[in-house]
């Protein structure tokens, strides 16, 4: 070999090893390369070196780096012939040759790089006038070419050994902080903050398959079922890496699944830019984090399961035995509302009883919209659906279903209250935006009205029970006694009161001419104008016999006196048979000493100077 040969291959190797005592053993072959052709360029006295890497999967060559400005050579036709050509000659990496004898696009020396029996790239040289590598023999340009393949692929395999090294240490370093933490996000902001790390150029996202709330600054997307990217959903499928690759666009996208125990959580895409097919390298540490961080995603997601499990048992619990501490209805009912808007995020609340003849009414505790006309539409939905499945429904957008309504809420949920297996009513939660609630959330509503359904049913009885002790059977006006506690603690907490004693005129002639059972019916009647025509905080009562009492807390003289005049005009009006009423009204004032007992008398002398005068009339005594 001559002395100028053995100068360059010595000044090559020289080049090779000053360049890793730099890098202090972090070989990173993309820069290695630049930097060895430009040192290589000015050894040999080069215009242009260049190199093309071989794309295995397409088969082809691309210019990977070089020298000189990026001109066109990029797979053009003389040089893919000459390749093809050199392929043909060169059977393995010991039959390196420089070759000198034909002209490739003004590159007068090609140098194929050999891994495996396999061509993975090659060195093309343009000379200046009386370049150093033409004048060589053919002994020693293959002893050069030889040198020089031997320095490049020392180089790549330190370089993947260094990276590997890199990478796996990162992958040991997330692997910790993966399962350090019990928060989904914590787990998903790590996948993104290593790829950052460790492919700085690269893009991605994260396609998540389960709901997803907010992720900021994450680039997360929802795995629709329906979309166009086949790769990404089979991948979510099947479970295993997916490739796709965009010539146009110049860059390739790898999906590799989040995969756990039991079953794959999203998929990762990752985007290779400048590259037509994604760099075989790179695809077993992608596949390793995905595969890692679907564990952490699945233990972070089981805990979070158990978290709100715990939390939805803790609910059920609570309110179970506050329900259960004898509330009355509407303690009970404003309860259940409070807890569910704090739990669900509701934006209506409802909660409606069903009674014969397809009437409804409402519990305390519902919104003011179910009292509304609006809600008539919502209310006719669920009634038509829950009285024929007797089944809880579970609506992402009522619109779908209600296609000609203008839906307001679109989100609905709504859970029987069931006794005995009869339907009673149902409870129903709604929310403006569409698919706001979970599944989960319907899980826990329906275990929550079915928990509730008992003592919800109980306060209606123990307040039913107790209204039948303080109420009439026939006239369902409250009690002599109900009417005496009232009056005598108005008495004590008010300042001024009326009280109006009514008495039905000739209501013995009514019972021997019609029967009692027409009496009883007339009793009805009157009893019916008489609540009709007060407030619900007035007292409407059976005195004894055919005679009945208002009492007015609050009210002066002047306006009670109107409102038995009412109750006598509608009852002469609306009565049938046609009877009329005789009133006595009296009342008290805080300004005298007075008492209940008084206060009776005066309205019943009043009441008997009315039947004595004429008969339906009102009469007032006691003015003081």
């Amino acid at each position: 070999m001559k002395i100028k040969t053995a100068r360059l291959i010595n000044e090559l190797r020289v080049l090779f090893f000053k360049h890793i005592q730099n890098m202090q053993g972090e070989l990173h072959y993309e820069t290695f390369l630049e930097t060895f052709l430009f040192e290589t360029k000015d050894l040999l006295g080069m215009e242009e070196v260049m190199f093309f890497k071989f794309d295995e999967w397409k088969q082809q060559f691309y210019k990977e780096t070089s020298t000189g400005c990026f001109h066109d050579y990029n797979m053009q036709v003389p040089v893919q012939e000459y390749i093809e050509m050199i392929l043909k000659e060169q059977k393995d990496d010991r039959d390196v040759t420089v070759s000198m004898q034909q002209e490739v696009k003004d590159f007068q020396t090609v140098i194929p790089l050999w891994d495996n029996g396999k061509v993975i790239g090659l060195t093309a040289f343009k000379e200046r006038k009386n370049g150093s590598l033409t004048s060589l023999t053919p002994e020693e340009g293959a002893a050069f070419s030889k040198e020089f393949t031997t320095i490049l692929k020392a180089a790549l395999s330190i370089s993947k050994i260094s990276d590997e090294e890199r990478r796996y240490k990162q992958l040991f370093k997330v692997t910790e902080k993966f399962h350090s933490s019990m928060n989904m996000d914590a787990v998903l902001g790590e996948i993104i903050s290593t790829l950052h790390t460790v492919y700085p150029t690269f893009d991605y996202y994260l396609l998540l398959s389960h709901d997803n709330d907010s992720h900021e600054n994450l680039p997360i997307k929802d795995l629709e079922y329906d979309s166009e990217n086949v790769a990404a959903l089979k991948a979510y499928v099947n479970g295993s890496i997916q490739f796709e690759d965009h010539s146009s666009e110049n860059h390739s996208i790898l999906y590799a699944p989040l995969k756990g125990k039991q079953g794959v959580y999203g998929v990762l895409q990752v985007i290779a830019p400048n590259t037509l097919v994604f760099p075989e390298n790179e695809i077993e540490f992608i596949s390793l984090l995905a595969n890692t961080a679907g564990s952490a995603l699945e233990n972070a997601q089981l805990y979070q399961q158990s978290k709100r499990l715990v939390s939805d048992l803790q609910l059920i619990n609570e309110t179970s035995q506050h329900l259960n501490s004898n509330l009355r209805l509407s303690e009970t009912m404003e309860y259940m509302k409070q807890k569910i808007i704090k739990s669900f995020h509701a934006d209506q609340t409802g909660f409606i009883l069903l009674h014969p003849g397809d009437k409804v009414s409402l519990l305390t505790g519902s919104s003011e919209f179910f009292d509304s006309e609006e809600a008539s539409m919502y209310i006719s939905f669920l009634k038509g659906k829950i009285d024929v499945d007797k089944e809880s429904l579970f609506i992402g957008d009522l619109s779908i279903h209600c296609p000609n309504e203008n839906v307001k809420y679109h989100s609905l949920m709504a859970v029987p209250m069931m006794e005995s297996n009869d339907v009673k009513g149902f409870a129903v939660i709604l929310h403006k935006e569409a698919y706001f609630f979970s599944f989960e959330m319907f899980k826990l509503l329906q275990s929550l009205i079915h928990h509730s359904s008992l003592a919800m049913a109980n306060s209606m009885l123990r307040e039913e029970l107790e209204k039948m002790v303080i109420t009439d059977h026939l006239t369902r006006l409250y009690s002599r006694s109900y009417l005496d506690d009232k009056m005598s603690q108005s008495m004590e907490e008010d300042e001024e009161g009326t009280f109006i004693m009514i008495d039905l005129d000739n209501f013995k002639r009514v019972n021997d001419t019609y029967g009692h059972q027409v009496g009883d019916d007339i009793l009805i009647q009157v009893a019916d104008l008489i609540q009709h025509n007060i407030r619900d905080t007035d007292i409407g009562a059976r005195w004894g016999g055919e005679e009945l009492a208002i009492y007015l807390p609050r009210v002066p003289l002047e306006s009670g006196v109107r409102i038995a005049e009412r109750v006598k005009d509608k009852v002469w009006e609306k009565s049938n048979p046609r009877v009329t009423i005789s009133c006595g009204v009296s009342c008290w004032s805080k300004e005298h000493l007075d008492n209940m007992k008084e206060v009776v008398k005066r309205a019943d002398e009043a009441l008997y100077i009315a039947k004595n005068s004429g008969k339906n009339k009102v009469h007032v005594h006691g003015v003081l």
